[in-house]
């Protein structure tokens, strides 16, 4: 119930100072398991990305945001810490204890904010957790939210998402390379503003 006031209060800041549009909503799966992968532009992205999504997403945050009352605000939106750099096995299990039971976990699997707005290259792990954990893979895209880099004083924020990918049937190297390059194929081509 509180998260939803917090939903509406989101929707409203960002449609009025962010001219927030959201397409693809009918994309996503009413249930079921879900990796939400989106590139990744700025802090904004999180609460953008979970204002437009018809289902609550959970999201891996570097741990340097979990500071006192931001980091409570993030874990309250859905945001876990995870430490950057080394396989965080607190994180992986909490993230495929979400896909267990059914729900979705947003994932940036570039890893970083880009800094020029351009897609960058993906880590392994986003497949690996969607193998892991039996979910399909949703190719989001967000663009607007790094206002600061672009300067503009009434930016204009959007969201798409895409079509699944389903779900990987194993879970070898050359599977989850191939539908890595796929899905980042995808967040591309919605980054166009082509739909897929």
């Amino acid at each position: 119930m509180i998260y939803g006031a917090v939903k509406i209060f989101f929707t409203s800041i960002f449609k009025i100072f962010f001219r927030m549009e959201v397409e693809g909503r009918e994309n996503i799966p009413e249930s079921g398991p879900l990796v939400m992968a989106s590139n990744h532009l700025s802090v904004l992205d999180p609460p953008v990305i979970g204002t437009a999504s018809t289902r609550k997403p959970y999201f891996m945050a570097k741990e340097e945001l979990f500071v006192p009352v931001f980091g409570h605000i993030c874990k309250f939106l859905g945001a876990f810490p995870v430490k950057r750099g080394s396989a965080d096995m607190i994180a992986i299990r909490h993230s495929l204890e979400i896909l267990k039971n059914g729900e979705v976990l947003a994932v940036f699997p570039e890893g970083t904010r880009s800094k020029t707005g351009k897609l960058g290259i993906a880590e392994p792990g986003t497949m690996m957790l969607a193998a892991k954990g039996k979910a399909a893979i949703l190719p989001t895209c967000v663009s607007g939210t790094d206002v600061f880099r672009c300067g503009k004083i009434w930016p204009k924020v959007k969201v798409i998402f895409g079509k699944p990918i389903p779900c990987p049937e194993n879970a070898d190297k050359e599977t989850l390379k191939k539908i890595t390059d796929e899905l980042m194929e995808k967040i591309a081509i919605l980054q166009e503003g082509k739909k897929i």
